[in-house]
């Protein structure tokens, strides 16, 4: 929210209150306090009929300083709140006072202000560099006329700095310029709408910010006052958090540990899913038809996805497959289940009016209720739907039951979609403020399902095909772009979405393949193809129309099957990636600037990635083949071709749809499988080392750990290149075959 009108004036009707002078500090061992009036006091007199604004700092993990403002503290706290799993039980923090001056610290970041005088915040890393500042407007609340009451901040922008995240965002990636507010919405991907809302900034400076408060946040980054990110709530309080560096992996990592890590997703769901797509008709002989059609021209599939319409119209959710489309539902999943696939099926929190589960749940009070005590409803989506309210444990119990004989059937994951559109004119079961919990539902309804999942199928079998969050919702992956075109434009507007998701802590993420809405040129599911095949998480998807390739020609099965088993080979690499995603918080795609963050153009880049540290992909946008991207520094290897080419450069290439800039670094050990069928194999059969050493390489030694399927190390390579030769040494007695490529 913008409260000025330029730089001098204050827009019509708001007035701001700005912490001007420091008139007490208290400090503990491991917290402070200071109390800042909104005004210079030269006397008695000026501290009668004027406000103070308390600000409080501790922290609530290593590396991680919290800041409180607050002016009234006398307002009651209804929630919900983030659950910040990673937060110590005590600040993890030291005091000290030098001079007229404050500090706190923890790890490698220092909070400094002064002890008397005018008010001000100063974030120092390990070397006593400012990473940021709160300087004289960046404490502070504004009233407007005729009701409403803001709490806000700004931090400074440093020259060249530039912000990233706050969220999967499809509008330009990097966020300077841009005002930015935190509520879930189903906007699809061609807005500044989010379907997964995350208060939480990345800095190309190496640090981080995080807005702890669930409700809306509005963001300005460089937009309102060009040289400040101001973030701004309707509340008495904000609280926010800066999180250390030095690098953005280790920003990630701090931010990550804190809200909750990544579950890691089980091996299988890194293969290839089709579906039936949304409104198409299809029954068990439709299902079959596309998976013998799949496995007749030798493309690979894992999972395959049933869509809203395995229920009957008008009764989503009631978790009962249509009798009339599909008469044996246990016998159809078994007879899936036989040819190797797991199965998924699309569910969503609502109930409709028709629906054998709203009278229950109506009886049982399951559901949200207006003020009146009625319960809400309204006919978006279906027709008199109820919105379950996870707030009431029973509540959840229930839900949890109805899924669990889906379980028991033999479904493996759903689909959990929705979770965005939430009134905020209603009554929760826990007392919760209905606008703090318009963002945080989705948390409640993801977290729901996915631990029903874990507890049938166990630690590290669970997966969900999720598409609304919010901050911490990375601990239930897999996470999908939402509802796109089918246009080139729609999935680069898919890339920018899934990058800064990437860098707001999420781990995994996917996308419609060939778009969501429409019926995608040939050219544009190709291409597609390979794109989606080289992301974490690959799903075949769309809307009135199928996504089978050979809707699509001859060439796109040829490409599908081609990229699907170039995935599968790569299951060694990027299971152990999927596994450092998991223990880190580091994602498996990941923008170039996780990478390469001393490089000021990787900073920008927003049409490639980083599949891991070690493969660059570069997505190909165009009918031609026609492509430009960059090449960091080194000497990179094309993993198709195994040409060469040496950055930092831009390059523009042609390639055909067999296709695309997918580059290795110089100095990788890259772990091959030998089986291209499947993605959940025994990766340590027929294992390939393929060694990149290009022409100049300097000697080096690299360790490369290849995982089991449990995520634990199931082999050890160390390679070491010296004098032109390659050694490996290993405690496995498995046999494995060295390749050098340069």
């Amino acid at each position: 929210m913008k409260f000025t009108d330029g730089f001098w004036q204050m827009r019509s009707g708001v007035h701001a209150s700005y912490a001007t002078e420091v008139r007490d500090v208290s400090l503990d061992a491991d917290r402070l306090a200071a109390y800042a009036s909104v005004k210079r006091v030269t006397r008695r007199g000026d501290t009668l009929n004027a406000p103070l604004i308390t600000v409080e700092a501790h922290a609530p993990a290593e590396g991680v300083i919290a800041v409180r403002l607050t002016h009234h503290s006398g307002r009651r706290r209804k929630g919900p709140d983030f659950e910040l799993p990673g937060a110590a039980q005590q600040s993890a923090a030291t005091t000290r006072t030098e001079g007229a001056t404050a500090e706190l610290t923890s790890g490698p970041l220092t909070l400094r202000l002064p002890t008397e005088g005018t008010f001000g915040l100063e974030f120092l890393d390990g070397d006593g560099r400012v990473l940021t500042s709160a300087g004289r407007k960046g404490s502070a609340y504004a009233t407007v006329d005729g009701g409403g009451h803001h709490m806000f901040a700004q931090l400074a922008l440093g020259v060249g700095e530039t912000v990233h995240g706050l969220g999967e965002r499809f509008t330009p990636y990097v966020k300077n310029g841009q005002s930015v507010d935190m509520w879930q919405a189903d906007g699809g991907t061609s807005s500044e709408q989010a379907y997964k809302n995350i208060p939480f900034y990345l800095s190309s400076r190496g640090y981080g910010v995080f807005v702890n408060h669930p409700g809306k946040v509005s963001f300005e980054v460089g937009s309102e006052a060009v040289g400040q990110v101001q973030f701004s709530v309707e509340d008495q309080t904000l609280e926010y958090f800066v999180i250390a560096g030095p690098t953005p992996k280790d920003v990630l990592s701090r931010y990550a540990g804190l809200t909750g890590l990544p579950a890691l997703p089980p091996a299988w769901s890194f293969g290839l899913w089709l579906t039936t797509s949304f409104t198409t008709s299809y029954d068990e002989a439709t299902v079959t038809s596309f998976v013998d059609g799949m496995a007749e021209r030798g493309i690979p599939l894992s999972v395959f996805h049933f869509d809203c319409f395995w229920m009957r119209e008008y009764q989503w959710c009631d978790f009962e497959w249509d009798p009339a489309v599909f008469p044996d539902p246990e016998g159809m999943i078994a007879r899936l289940r036989d040819k190797g696939l797991k199965i998924c099926v699309w569910i969503n929190p609502y109930i409709g009016q028709k629906s054998a589960l709203f009278e229950e749940g109506a009886e049982k009070g399951y559901f949200v209720l207006t003020p009146g005590g009625d319960i809400w409803q309204w006919d978006k989506w279906q027709a008199g739907m109820a919105l379950v309210d996870f707030t009431n444990p029973e509540a959840t119990a229930w839900f949890q039951a109805k899924l669990k004989v889906l379980l028991d059937q033999g479904v493996d994951g759903f689909k959990t979609d929705f979770g965005e559109r939430i009134p905020t004119d209603v009554v929760w079961h826990d007392g919760s403020d209905a606008e703090r919990m318009h963002n945080y539902y989705t948390h409640l309804y993801n977290k729901a399902v996915f631990e029903l999942l874990e507890k049938e199928r166990g630690q590290g079998e669970a997966v969900l095909f999720a598409r609304s969050a919010t901050a911490g919702g990375q601990q239930y992956p897999v996470h999908w772009g939402g509802d796109c075109w089918s246009s080139f434009e729609a999935m680069s507007e898919s890339l920018r979405g899934g990058l800064s998701l990437s860098l707001s802590g999420f781990g995994f993420w996917s996308h419609d393949i060939g778009g969501f809405e429409g019926t995608p040129d040939p050219a544009v599911f190709k291409r597609w193809l390979a794109f989606g095949l080289l992301s974490s998480h690959s799903r075949l998807h769309g809307s009135s129309s199928y996504r089978v390739p050979w809707e699509f020609g001859d060439e796109a099965v040829d490409v599908a099957r081609q990229f699907t088993r170039l995935k599968h080979r790569l299951m060694p690499y990027l299971y152990g990636v999927a596994v450092e995603a998991h223990r880190t918080g580091v994602p498996t795609m990941r923008p170039l600037l996780l990478e390469f963050p001393d490089d000021p153009t990787a900073r920008t880049v927003d049409r490639e990635y980083m599949l891991g540290p070690d493969v660059l992909v570069a997505p190909v946008f165009t009918d031609d083949g026609q492509v430009e991207y960059y090449v960091p520094e080194g000497t990179w290897t094309h993993l198709l071709t195994g040409d060469t080419v040496t950055g930092p450069a831009w390059r523009r290439e042609t390639h055909g749809f067999d296709s695309l800039p997918l580059l290795v670094r110089q100095g990788a050990v890259l772990p091959l499988g030998a089986d291209e069928s499947r993605p959940d194999g025994e990766w340590l059969d027929g294992l390939e080392l393929r060694v990149h050493v290009p022409a100049g390489t300097g000697d080096f030694t690299r360790t490369v750990s290849v995982p089991d399927r449990t995520g634990a190390v199931a082999a050890t390579y160390e390679v070491v290149y010296e004098g032109g030769e390659v050694r490996v040494t290993t405690g496995t007695d498995r046999p494995y075959t060295v390749t050098v490529v340069g």
